[in-house]
């Protein structure tokens, strides 16, 4: 199983859509203090819909608390400082992508520890940054990806939404 940590985060409707996706994709989700919100923020919740029951997620006191309760899986560090970009690294089916706070990113001393584990997604010069939840959408599915999308669902059926389809595909 895939670990997305947030390290400090601070923004609860990130919050609240990046433990939807994690729902979605059967990925735990850790939460590392300080954060600038309860976990019972209406706006979390709002942005999370009805997914709180099916995410699993773990609350640590500090990184290091983090990196302890979770002795020997393989981290990597999602950075716009990374030197490589994060589809060069391979991860394995417990590994952890760690995000930093939407603000300010992740510690500059975490990021020297760790320089070979350090991921970018590309983007156009000049440009700062991704929103958080969809940067961990990004590196969460092509960590799934590489490892098959074991456990999620691999057909797909109509929804019963035909009609309003074959009414768009008249606009196309």
């Amino acid at each position: 199983m895939i670990h997305i940590v947030l390290y400090e985060p601070e923004i609860p409707q990130n919050t609240g859509n990046i433990a939807r996706t994690c729902a979605a994709a059967g990925a735990t989700l850790h939460l590392v203090r300080p954060f600038s919100f309860e976990l019972s923020d209406r706006y979390l919740k709002r942005a999370g819909l009805d997914y709180f029951n099916m995410v699993r997620i773990v609350v640590h006191d500090d990184f290091e608390a983090c990196r302890d309760d979770c002795p020997g899986l393989p981290m990597f560090f999602f950075t716009t400082k990374g030197a490589r970009p994060y589809t060069s690294f391979v991860y394995s089916a417990d590994a952890m992508l760690v995000f930093g706070k939407e603000t300010r990113g992740l510690p500059e001393a975490l990021l020297r520890k760790h320089p070979d584990r350090c991921a970018r997604i590309p983007m156009l010069s000049g440009a700062r940054s991704l929103n958080l939840s969809n940067s961990v959408a990004v590196a969460l599915y092509e960590a799934l990806r590489q490892n098959d999308f074991a456990g999620l669902q691999d057909t797909s059926g109509l929804s019963g939404r035909d009609e309003a389809a074959s009414r768009w595909a008249d606009y196309l």
